[in-house]
C-alpha cells in the first residue's frame, strides 16, 4: 500500500482525462456525456465528504460540552 496509494492518486485523474480525450476523438458528444458523468459523481462525493465532516464536527462539539 505504500506505493499503491500514490500511484492511484496520480494515475486515476490522468486516466479519466485520457478517456475523455479519446471520447472526444471518437465523437464530441460522447466526451460531453463523460464529462457530465464525472462532474455528477464528483459532486456526490464532495457532498458525502462535506456531510461526514459536518457530522463529525457536530459530534465533537456536543461531546466537548
Amino acid at each position: 500500500m505504500k506505493i499503491a496509494k500514490p500511484l492511484l492518486l496520480v494515475l486515476t485523474p490522468i486516466g479519466v482525462v485520457w478517456g475523455i480525450v479519446e471520447a472526444a476523438r471518437f465523437h464530441w458528444w460522447l466526451a460531453a456525456l463523460m464529462g457530465a458523468l464525472v462532474t455528477v459523481i464528483s459532486l456526490f462525493m464532495w457532498m458525502t465528504v462535506r456531510r461526514i465532516r459536518s457530522e463529525r464536527e457536530t459530534e465533537s462539539t456536543q461531546s466537548g460540552n
